[in-house]
């Protein structure tokens, strides 16, 4: 019987039986698992509060046949806490952990980068350090990155003729040159792409200085760019509180 450590983050929970739940999980050494969490629905449980979705805990799990079993959780940082008191707040959580499921859609394949992205995008909403909307799109941008599908956002993405340029391409993977572009092709604002490229290289002092319509612009493109390459969308995205 293979018993090993490991820290995660709930990403959802599923009831089983009377007492038990299904734990799904971003782990820092095992990527996205599956495991049993037995006896947690009890009144009586010592650590099932410790087990909620957002909660960021360290584990000890062994290797079951179908789904590994959990027999002990501490509570590094129990997020839920602070995010469940403002709508807006708990609403972005909630699509974060749907992007990171999305993310890691092979069980037991390592994933870090997607996992340390995940805690710091908590970290920072359950902080509030910056916007919530702004660390939503930031954390959306950086894991289409780490995934492979990071948007060009000042070079053509077809020729690579510099930019900026006035047309995006969700097809071609971005900013696109006249000679490029689809048909129907958006033309955001310049000032949007560059919001979009202080999101993704962490330049919050510049994100935190954009307008408004900048915002919703960007967050429309991201989401619409977001589906294109996850081939569906995240249900949860529409619920998300924009201010």
């Amino acid at each position: 019987m293979t018993v090993y450590r490991d820290k995660g983050v709930v990403l959802r929970t599923q009831k089983l039986g009377e007492a038990d739940r299904i734990i799904t999980l971003l782990t820092r050494e095992h990527g996205r698992i599956k495991a049993v969490a037995k006896g947690v629905r009890r009144t009586k449980s010592r650590w099932g509060a410790r087990l909620e979705p957002t909660s960021h805990v360290d584990l000890q799990l062994y290797a079951g046949k179908s789904l590994d079993i959990v027999t002990q959780a501490v509570g590094l940082d129990n997020y839920a806490d602070q995010l469940t008191e403002d709508y807006q707040r708990w609403t972005v959580a909630s699509a974060l952990l749907e992007a990171a499921e999305r993310f890691t859609s092979h069980e037991h394949e390592p994933a870090l980068q997607q996992y340390l992205l995940l805690v710091g995008a908590l970290k920072a909403l359950a902080s509030e350090s910056y916007d919530p909307s702004l660390i939503l799109d930031a954390y959306l941008l950086r894991s289409l990155a780490v995934a492979g599908y990071a948007p060009s956002l000042t070079a053509c993405s077809v020729c690579e003729k510099e930019g900026p340029h006035r047309f995006f391409s969700l097809v071609g993977g971005g900013s696109v040159c006249m000679n490029c572009k689809p048909s129907a092709a958006p033309t955001p604002q310049p000032e949007t792409l560059e919001l979009m490229s202080a999101l993704l290289t962490g330049d919050w002092a510049s994100a935190m200085e954009s307008e408004q319509r900048n915002r919703r612009e960007a967050s429309g493109l991201i989401a619409a760019y977001l589906q294109f390459h996850l081939e569906r969308d995240l249900r949860s995205l529409p619920l998300v509180e924009r201010v």
